[in-house]
């Protein structure tokens, strides 16, 4: 069985958005992943010292065959750091891995169909 990591921005640590229904619906995408037959795993994190420990944990735990990394970390302008930092990790960490991204929430088994 395949496997995927996908890598988000926790819901909960973005202002004004609703993030438990955010969350839902990220949860909802990852069990689409085993409609397909995917083993899949999410780590969400923030924008502070714990992102590369959170990051490194989830991506040593096994290995993945993609890391789909979200809109959320990509398309923020102030949060380019972060991505590079998740990046480097990923290639770091997972070099075995392809690298996906998603355009949102709602299509990161897509994006990682393309590598797989």
């Amino acid at each position: 069985m395949s496997s995927v990591l996908v890598v988000g921005y926790d819901p909960q640590a973005i202002p004004g958005v609703d993030g438990e229904a955010l969350r839902a619906a990220l949860d909802a995408e990852l069990a689409r992943f085993g409609e397909h037959g995917i083993d899949a795993a999410m780590v969400l994190i923030v924008f502070d010292e714990s992102a590369e420990s959170t990051l490194v944990a989830s991506l040593t735990e096994q290995l993945w065959d993609v890391v789909v990394v979200g809109g959320g970390i990509r398309k923020t302008e102030p949060l380019l750091p972060l991505f590079e930092q998740v990046v480097n990790l990923i290639r770091r960490h997972a070099p075995q891995a392809a690298i996906a991204f998603n355009t949102s929430g709602g299509d990161s088994v897509e994006a990682a169909q393309r590598w797989l």
